[in-house]
């Protein structure tokens, strides 16, 4: 099977949150750089979508790990997912905080029988596995806070929040694996939870893997990621099934993006919003939906 990659750092009005279109491209293409020989090489799909995310964690552009937007009480709670399509197996951890990589935690969960923990229990893990504590503030969240604390937290999200991150591969085996991570939406009530820790945001079977950014409640309705992904099982093509579902998002004023590839190899993409922040291999070149 060729190995096929595609990733996202998000989606929005403008690309001016992530300092513009070239600079948003550039951080996308090195994770596709990066990645894509992992597969070509024989990894897995699991491996190379933890990989992407890891990185784009890492990269202060983007709303998850480092560079994450922070709740209306100044703390940061972060989230993420992983989801083995091979093995249908659903992981995540919603609202942990002090950690560099939350997409690790997902991964350590998928050998786990308590496949999906919250705070608390998330904390309690991280100090079970000895993981090195780590801050992922920046300045510019820090002053994005101060600034709308001067307003009482009137705008609906940050101007970023729309930067949560994902990967979708599949491997050389044919094995399909998507993963998602975010801060969430900025500014937000105290312990609410994203679209990224849920199966509505975050999908993969042998048949198709699905990684979703966007307004998290709007995900959340339309259950986006399990909805392609159960057409495609049900005979629908991925392009088809794309299509059919964001056309329903549409004519419900939805905002959101997705990614997605099927067993067949298929790269498809999604968005009711003005711009998805997606780069990917195809087998033969690297594109992106930038243009």
């Amino acid at each position: 099977m060729q190995p096929k990659l595609i990733v996202h750092g998000g989606a929005g009005s403008t690309a001016d949150s992530k300092g513009g279109v070239e600079p948003a491209r550039r951080s996308l293409y090195t994770v596709i750089e990066t990645v894509y020989p992992m597969l070509l090489n024989g990894e897995s799909a699991i491996a190379a979508v933890v990989k992407a995310c890891q990185m784009l964690e890492d990269d202060p552009r983007f709303n998850a790990g480092t560079g994450s937007v922070l709740q209306s009480d100044g703390q940061i709670r972060m989230s993420a997912s992983l989801m083995d399509g091979d093995r249908q197996s659903f992981s995540g951890a919603i609202n942990i905080s002090r950690i560099q990589h939350p997409i690790d935690l997902a991964q350590y969960l998928q050998t786990s029988d308590d496949r999906v923990l919250s705070d608390y229990g998330a904390a309690e893990l991280v100090r079970e596995l000895s993981v090195p504590i780590f801050n992922p503030l920046t300045d510019q969240r820090l002053l994005e806070w101060m600034e709308e604390r001067k307003n009482n937290f009137q705008s609906k999200m940050a101007e970023v929040a729309m930067g949560t991150i994902g990967a979708v591969a599949l491997d050389r085996q044919g094995r399909l694996c998507a993963g998602t991570s975010t801060g969430g939406r900025g500014f937000e009530r105290i312990g609410r939870v994203s679209d990224s820790a849920m199966p509505a945001g975050n999908y993969a079977t042998k048949e198709a893997a699905v990684s979703c950014t966007g307004i998290g409640e709007h995900i959340i309705d339309e259950g986006l990621a399990t909805r392609i992904v159960v057409r495609v099982t049900d005979g629908m093509s991925l392009h088809e099934a794309v299509r059919k579902s964001f056309a329903e998002a549409e004519s419900r004023q939805r905002d959101f993006g997705a990614i997605c590839i099927d067993a067949t190899g298929a790269i498809a993409w999604g968005k009711t919003s003005t711009v998805l922040f997606a780069a990917y291999h195809d087998g033969s070149t690297i594109g992106d939906t930038l243009d």
